[in-house]
């Protein structure tokens, strides 16, 4: 397997904002390198405009479970300016060496 791609792992964090309500905000949690590969894509009616939806398989190296450096879902990978919403995660093999995040990508289409 080639993790060729380097990826900032980012965990949804929600803070009070002093006047009763909160405010959401990404914190990183470390990069790893991973493997991405397109899955699928298409079109999707966004709130405003229509957005372009893909879905990826982006392949890391396994860590313990609770582990910081082990995604789950709800948390995020970033690359640049790229966002990847992960959706699910599970082992990609038999020996438990990798792990397979299934993973949207939007942007404006």
């Amino acid at each position: 397997m080639r993790l060729t791609r380097k990826l900032v792992l980012e965990a949804p964090e929600r803070t009070g904002d002093g006047a009763g309500g909160f405010v959401d905000s990404w914190v990183v949690l470390g990069t790893l390198w991973a493997a991405v590969d397109l899955r699928s894509g298409r079109e999707a009616r966004g709130e405003v405009a229509a957005l372009s939806r893909a879905a990826f398989r982006i392949t890391v190296q396994a860590a313990p479970v609770g582990a910081p450096s082990r995604p789950v879902a709800g948390q995020r990978f970033r690359e640049g300016d790229r966002v990847f919403l992960v959706r699910a995660v599970g082992e990609a093999d038999g020996d438990a060496r990798y792990l397979t995040c299934f993973a949207e990508e939007e942007t404006a289409a």
